[in-house]
Order: C-alpha cells, then sequence, then structure tokens
C-alpha cells in the first residue's frame, strides 16, 4: 500500500493544541551516554496532549504531494517523534498551525506534517514565501527563535514532500539553517573571480591540495576566520561561489560538534588534507530539490538555502564570475551581500543587479571581457530612481531560467534549491572523498 493509497483510509487528524508553556516543552532535554540528544517527556505530558486532541481534533485530508515526512522505526518511534516536534513547535508558539498524520509511505510507517492551507494561502499565497515575516511581524533578521519558526513554517508549507529518516535529523536541519543564515550575515569579503587568499596563521596552499588548514588549527575558526572580518580584523579575497561553500561548511561543522562529533573529526582531517570543492562539494555535501522538470514555485524559499541566480544575458555571461550569482535566502526576502555586508539585497534589487551586468562589460588590456563595478553601479542608481523601468527589469528578470546553454526569454530565477544533506551519525550520508 502506498503512502497516497493508504490516507483515504485512515483517519487523518488536524492537531490543534493549545499552547504549553515553555518550561513544560523544553525542560527535559538531556544526552545519552553515546553522545545522542533525546528528550524525555515531563509527567502527565502524554496525558495533557491527549486529553487535548480528544477536545480540540478534527477530520481533514491532508495533501500527500507537500509537507515534511519523517520515518519511524515503531510506534513508540513515531510517538517519540511527535513529543519532540511538538515540544520544539509548542516552545516557538506554532503547534496551532500543524497538521500531522501517522500512517503508512512505501509500507513504512511514517509521520507526514505540513502546515494547513488555510495558513498557506493567508501567509504563503502560491507558495511565496518573501513576505512571510512581513505577514506575521517575525524578525529572524535579529531573533533566532524568530528565524527558527520562519525556517519550520516555511518547510512545513513545502510544495514538495521533504523526506527525513529520523525526527532527529529533522531538527539537525532546522539548526543547520539557522547556523547559516547566521553565518551569511557575518561573512564579508574582497571580491575577486583569479585572486584568493586565506589567514597565513590557520591557512596554507598548495596547487594540489586547494587551501587547506594547518594541523592543530580548528576548522570551525578558520572558516569564521576567513570569512568574518569583525574576528579576523581582514576581508580575503575570493569568489562568491567559494564563500557559499565556506559558509555551508561551517554550519555543518557547528552541527556536527553538537550532534555528530565523529563528523566534525572527518571534516577536520579532510581539511587538513584535501579541500573539496566545486562539484565535488556540492556531491558531497549537499542536495538539491526541485528540477527543470517539476520545478520549485518561484517565490518559494526556506532560511538557508542555497541558490543561484542565472545570468540571462549571454554576452555578459561569458565574464568570468559573472556567469550567475550563488546566493543563500536569509529569510524576510534578504540574500547576503558579501561586498557590503550592511547593505542585503533583496529579490527586487538581486535581479536588477544582475541585469545591469550586461550595460556595465568592457575589455580590458589583454582584450578579455570585464564588468566595471563603476559603471554598474551607477546603472543601478539610476533605475531605483525610476520606479517604473525598475519594474520592467524586475519583471523580466522575474522569470525561469532558460535550459543551460539557451538564452532566449528566460530570467534570472532558477528552478531548484540546494540543502544540506544528513549528518546525524544513525543516517549521515556525508562520504569524505579524502585526497583526490
Amino acid at each position: 500500500m502506498t503512502f497516497a493509497s493508504a490516507l483515504p483510509v485512515f483517519a487523518l487528524t488536524i492537531v490543534k493544541i493549545q499552547r504549553i508553556k515553555c518550561s513544560l516543552a523544553h525542560k527535559y532535554y538531556g544526552r545519552n551516554a553515546a553522545g545522542k540528544i533525546f528528550w524525555t517527556a515531563p509527567p502527565h505530558f502524554f496525558t495533557l496532549i491527549y486529553s487535548r486532541l480528544a477536545l480540540a481534533t478534527e477530520i481533514s485530508t491532508l495533501d500527500p504531494t507537500r509537507g515534511i515526512v519523517v520515518a519511524c522505526s515503531g510506534e513508540s518511534d513515531a510517538h517519540i517523534a511527535q513529543s519532540l516536534f511538538f515540544a520544539e513547535l509548542v516552545r516557538l508558539g506554532i503547534d496551532t498551525y500543524l497538521q500531522c498524520h501517522k500512517g503508512l509511505r512505501q509500507d513504512a510507517l511514517c509521520l507526514h506534517m505540513q502546515l494547513s492551507q488555510g495558513c498557506i494561502d493567508a501567509w504563503m499565497p502560491g507558495f511565496h514565501t518573501l513576505d512571510l515575516c512581513k505577514r506575521l511581524g517575525l524578525r529572524s533578521s535579529s531573533d533566532r527563535d524568530d528565524l527558527s519558526r520562519e525556517v519550520w513554517l516555511t518547510m512545513l508549507a513545502s510544495p514538495l514532500i521533504l523526506t527525513f529518516p529520523s525526527a532527529e535529523e529533522l531538527i539537525s536541519a532546522v539548526r543547520i539553517r539557522v547556523f547559516t543564515v547566521e553565518a551569511a550575515r557575518k561573512t564579508a569579503m574582497d571580491f575577486h573571480t583569479t585572486q584568493a587568499e586565506r589567514p597565513k596563521d590557520s591557512w596554507t596552499y598548495h596547487p594540489d591540495t586547494g587551501f587547506t588548514i594547518l594541523p592543530g588549527k580548528s576548522l570551525i575558526t578558520a572558516l569564521q576566520e576567513a570569512t568574518q572580518p569583525d574576528l579576523s580584523g581582514q576581508l580575503y579575497s575570493f569568489s562568491c561561489y567559494r564563500a557559499t561553500e565556506y559558509v555551508l561548511l561551517l554550519a555543518i561543522a557547528m552541527e556536527a560538534e553538537i550532534s555528530n562529533p565523529a563528523l566534525l573529526q572527518k571534516l577536520q582531517a579532510q581539511w587538513e588534507t584535501c579541500a573539496v570543492m566545486s562539484g565535488r562539494f556540492h556531491d558531497v555535501f549537499l542536495r538539491e530539490y526541485g528540477s527543470m522538470h517539476n520545478p520549485l514555485p518561484i517565490g518559494y524559499y526556506i532560511p538557508g538555502d542555497r541558490i543561484w541566480f542565472r545570468n540571462p544575458d549571454d554576452a555578459s555571461s561569458d565574464v568570468a564570475g559573472y556567469e550567475g550569482s550563488w546566493e543563500f535566502y536569509l529569510g524576510n526576502d534578504q540574500f547576503p551581500n558579501f561586498w557590503q555586508r550592511d547593505k542585503p539585497f533583496n529579490l527586487r534589487s538581486k535581479c536588477i543587479e544582475i541585469y545591469h551586468w550586461r550595460h556595465a562589460t568592457y575589455r580590458d588590456a589583454r582584450n578579455e571581457l570585464q564588468v566595471d563595478e563603476t559603471v554598474l553601479n551607477a546603472k543601478i542608481e539610476e533605475t531605483r530612481s525610476k520606479p517604473q523601468q525598475a519594474e520592467d527589469i524586475f519583471q523580466r528578470m522575474f522569470r525561469l531560467r532558460d535550459p543551460q546553454g539557451i538564452y532566449d526569454q528566460g530570467g534570472c530565477m532558477d528552478t531548484t534549491r540546494e540543502a544540506v544533506r544528513q549528518v546525524r551519525p544513525e543516517t549521515s550520508d556525508i562520504v569524505m572523498p579524502g585526497r583526490y
């Protein structure tokens, strides 16, 4: 029996539980001898939960194509997973918006959770998540709990199924997204497409292995010093693509320090031996959701997503480093500006910037195509002063991109997003390549 065919058979419920005080939800976390974080229900917790379910349950139908699915090894595992999720969602005050069903998916027991359709229609119509913070009054730029709320709500609203092998893996995935956003907000660099540098007291370079960390130097500290000038007191030169790799690697390492110290040791050993970069970094650490054939809704973003904005102009896309722009979604309609950290992009300003790359190209003394940043900034400022022109440019760019190699009527918006793979000891699918 498939999950979809099982749905009409099972009584599906919208769980509407009155909020429980944060102390009840958060007081009973612990760590066992193996280092695994667990949550123990306080006295009478399940009596309280089930009594409220009996009073506040209504029958509904979950959409089998969207939301979050968590695999469970059995009934006991499912109950523990439910208690873990509700503890966190109660703490954040968003439990009342959750639909949750325990059932079968491909003959395996799982929990299926999603945001109610009414909430999606009100807060994220058409799965457009950029205005969620504005609609709910969330301050995710400055409040970690609000950022966590935005991550949970956008994941629960996912237009496709997000699958996790355990409740713990989902909790880690949310935390990695929070770490990613926080690290990206602190990151600043001196942009250069052909030059690169790192703090010399932590890093060394060899053309065969790339930038590696010196033995005995902490990977987490080395990444922070390379990307966060508030710690190092200096800006270092590297591309935006490498910057996104470092931000993601830092978030993975920070989560591994909490939930999988063995993985952190492997990361440390890898970067002492050989840097994992570019396509191999993507293959080892990331997974992609959405596709050209099944694109995500154009305005759907989860904080912590890595995103590709494509340059849809054939000529200017030949400039090294201007083929497109790698970014993160920070939440609240913001994307980092690694060169002017205090001036993050919103979606509109990012589209306008990429559009004007075509108007700032020139050939240098070696006849190589370049982009003049002074001309570019002047074009952007001119457009900002002309609202109708800005709207026309945005509408031209706010289209799904053309397939690779085609430059026609597509815009700069990608059809997919990227997120970190699994990291927990029992379920991690990250395999270090060693020296290659």
